[in-house]
């Protein structure tokens, strides 16, 4: 099975295991973020906003919130994208968790210039900014200061849109990978995504053929297995249709809430 591969060339390697067991949310947020791929390419003053239930079983799990806007940063057109996640009800009590994401990206490249995380997961806290620096393979990080990283590094939010900017999408045969390197909170590793063909997804809108798309993570101590997470996403138009999570204590699904661009519904995808 043919890979196509970043080199790694990072003086610092965080552990895959560790990289992948951060959180949680880390899996569901990172999940979303995917499932938003088809919306990356913002117009200028454009402002779009999805809401996600996250299911856990036949209970409402959580809530996940993204919003996409341009910006300018350090001179350049950029783009902005927020991710919050939250759990509620039984799953509140079992998890507690309320995550922020923030990423921003070069309108053009789509690789990051600046990350932010900041983690509440029951009494784990965790918060870190990083700057990109892309023109000489090197960030700086609040928590290890400033290191050489692989070319083009992406956090785990930016590297999503990042694969779809590449058109990996429509490049990569079924069956095949692409592996990426990411940041995830300080640690430098990598992400595997695997084309693993075209399904056809019975949804509230009709019969939808769609991309499945199965990121391969560490399964740790949250994860069924390996291949536990599986992304349908629309081949017209590249919206997503539903996330399913194969947790060790049960399934998490992400369903879309509301969808709106500029302040106005979107009712059909």
């Amino acid at each position: 099975m043919k890979t196509n591969t970043h080199s790694m060339s990072a003086t610092r390697n965080g552990n895959s295991a560790a990289f992948y067991r951060k959180t949680l949310t880390s899996v569901i947020l990172l999940s979303i973020a995917f499932f938003w791929v088809g919306i990356s390419n913002v117009n200028a003053k454009n402002t779009t906003e999805i809401i996600f239930n996250l299911k856990y079983g036949m209970m409402k799990g959580g809530e996940a919130k993204l919003i996409i806007k341009d910006t300018v940063f350090n001179g350049k057109k950029a783009i902005h994208y927020y991710m919050e996640g939250k759990t509620t009800g039984v799953t509140d009590v079992i998890f507690k968790v309320h995550d922020i994401y923030e990423s921003i990206v070069d309108a053009e490249t789509h690789l990051p210039m600046k990350a932010i995380r900041n983690i509440k997961e029951r009494s784990y806290r965790y918060y870190n900014e990083v700057s990109f620096f892309q023109n000489n393979d090197s960030i700086y990080s609040k928590k290890t200061g400033g290191i050489k990283v692989p070319h083009e590094l992406s956090d785990i939010i930016s590297v999503f849109f990042f694969f779809v900017h590449r058109n990996y999408i429509q490049n990569i045969g079924e069956g095949k990978l692409v592996v990426l390197p990411v940041i995830n909170g300080h640690d430098i590793g990598q992400i595997k995504i695997k084309h693993s063909g075209i399904k056809t997804v019975d949804t509230g809108i009709g019969k939808i053929e769609s991309y499945l798309l199965s990121p391969e993570i560490e399964k740790g101590k949250v994860l069924k297995r390996s291949d536990s997470l599986s992304f349908y996403i629309s081949q017209k138009n590249k919206v997503p249709v539903l996330v399913d999570i194969d947790l060790r204590v049960g399934t998490l699904r992400a369903v879309i809430g509301s969808y709106k661009i500029n302040g106005k519904a979107v009712t059909s995808l």
